[in-house]
């Protein structure tokens, strides 16, 4: 039988949120535009993401340089990202679930297996950042040991609270980002005046690639772009519980364009003036801590706690949607514990087995020519179908039935999957990584433009081999909801 919607608690009755990537009903579609910047802005000033503003530095880039290259690729990031918002205001229902419309109900798990990547990677590079945030500024404070056990210990203890977040839901973890943006905010600005007297704009090192161009373009993918790109499958998790009949398209993505604007720019570009200021170049939380007055140590500790829990909540509560979604029969509960369980297991790996800078690198220049192509495929499909969705189709895979009009061939759209795959390829071939280099690179001229490539042939391939599907969703309506054998109600 087909699995019945579950009940959530809009009415504040329940503490956790029961809805995983069914359909939001209307009645509890009560967020506003504002929410949403307000989710963007409060969940981003943590150092998770003020981490982005030190590669340029790292990569040899001076102040202004690596300040322009920052804004250049976050305003090319928003531009290509930000739509996406409008997908799931249309559908009530996650980014990845709705992009079965464009890529069947199977070949949705595409964007669920992309998503799950980016959060993953995303919330162990938030944990790791700010657990050396918190064991650095207890040792100048107390003189506790910055050994193994004292970050073992750390990282358990963010995950734990970033995982409670995470488990309660979207409406517990509104709440928090509103108190966040406020004052991590403040903490921010605080952090300006404390390293101002060491700030000097003209500083820079050694230029990673060996030319300005080149490192200046690896710094607008990598510190610039990738910023964005994390949120192409975790806009739809704030804009479906927003009505469309109370808010109009406009304005959601008005309030997405402001929000990922200053919500990844003031801490990057905090970043990039404390790396320049305490000259971390090659090791940034370390040069943070020991650059920092001893009356900036509190803030920096605070934090390096609450607003890492507040970004890495953020990043598992998409992720346990993500595996909800590639595993029907789990529950978002169940999902959510196992992926924070894998996101810690990454912060092990990432202090004490990778090196920081190569790993953070590669992870996004991969993750963004892989992603770039689905971005692009969905926003297309959204355009064709004029925001036309059925909802209950979308629903299809997560209920244990077959057909619906995305049903397309067994749940698979062939031309944006292949068009996709495609699109990944090329894009891989042409990303330029501190440890990996796509054979590519000499027909760009050693420059890594991977998330244009990538962009550019799915846009192609989709767009001249769907050119004879027909009707606003790309097929004509066929039967829905036949249930598959064996497959019952999810509980």
């Amino acid at each position: 039988m087909p699995q019945p919607q579950a009940t959530s608690a809009a009415t504040g009755h329940a503490l956790i949120e029961q809805h995983g990537v069914d359909t939001i009903p209307e009645a509890e579609r009560t967020s506003t535009p504002r929410d949403v910047l307000t989710i963007l802005i409060g969940s981003n000033l943590a150092f998770g993401v003020v981490v982005f503003g030190w590669l340029p530095v790292s990569f040899g880039l001076s102040f202004w340089a690596a300040t322009s290259s920052v804004v250049v690729g976050t305003v090319l990031g928003i531009a290509l990202t930000a739509p996406l918002a409008l997908v799931s205001l249309r559908t009530a229902t996650n980014l990845s679930t709705s992009s079965g419309a464009h890529f069947g109900v199977r070949g949705r798990l595409i964007g669920s297996v992309v998503g799950l990547l980016l959060s993953l990677g995303y919330t162990a590079l938030s944990l790791w950042v700010g657990g050396d945030v918190v064991v650095g500024a207890l040792n100048r404070l107390l003189g506790l040991p910055a050994h193994g056990p004292a970050y073992v210990a750390t990282y358990t203890v963010l995950a734990a609270l970033s995982a409670t977040a995470a488990v309660f839901g979207y409406r517990l973890l509104l709440r928090l980002e509103k108190v966040l943006m406020w004052a991590m905010g403040a903490l921010l600005l605080a952090g300006l005046l404390a390293f101002a007297p060491q700030f000097d704009a003209s500083a820079h090192g050694s230029y990673l690639l060996g030319g300005f161009w080149p490192t200046w373009l690896l710094s607008v993918v990598a510190a610039g772009l990738s910023g964005p790109i994390a949120f192409i499958t975790l806009l739809g998790d704030y804009t479906r519980y927003v009505s469309p009949a109370r808010h109009s398209g406009r304005k959601v993505l008005r309030s997405t364009v402001l929000g990922l604007f200053a919500g990844l720019l003031i801490p990057q570009l905090f970043g990039t003036f404390t790396a320049i200021a305490t000259g971390g170049g090659q090791d940034y939380v370390g040069g943070l801590i020991a650059g920092a007055p001893l009356w900036f140590l509190v803030p920096l500790l605070l934090n390096g706690l609450l607003g890492s829990a507040g970004n890495t909540g953020l990043m598992l509560y998409s992720m346990g949607l993500d595996l909800d979604a590639i595993l029907p029969r789990a529950t978002r509960l169940q999902a959510t514990y196992v992926v924070a369980g894998l996101g810690t297991v990454l912060v092990f790996l990432g202090h004490f087995v990778w090196n920081a800078q190569s790993a953070v690198t590669s992870f996004v220049l991969v993750l963004t020519a892989i992603g770039a192509p689905w971005a692009v495929i969905t926003l297309i499909g959204h355009v064709r179908c004029r925001g036309d969705y059925d909802r209950q189709s979308l629903q299809v895979y997560n209920r244990g039935t077959r057909g619906g009009i995305y049903w397309y061939r067994t749940g698979w759209n062939i031309p944006a999957t292949v068009a996709w795959a495609a699109g990944s390829a090329v894009g891989l071939c042409g990303v330029d990584t501190p440890v990996y280099h796509g054979f590519l690179l000499p027909l760009t001229g050693g420059i890594d433009v991977s998330f244009l490539l990538s962009g550019a042939v799915a846009a192609l391939l989709y767009l001249g081999l769907s050119r004879r599907q027909r009707g606003p969703t790309g097929r004509p309506t066929a039967a829905a909801g036949t249930a598959r054998a064996g497959v019952g109600p999810r509980t």
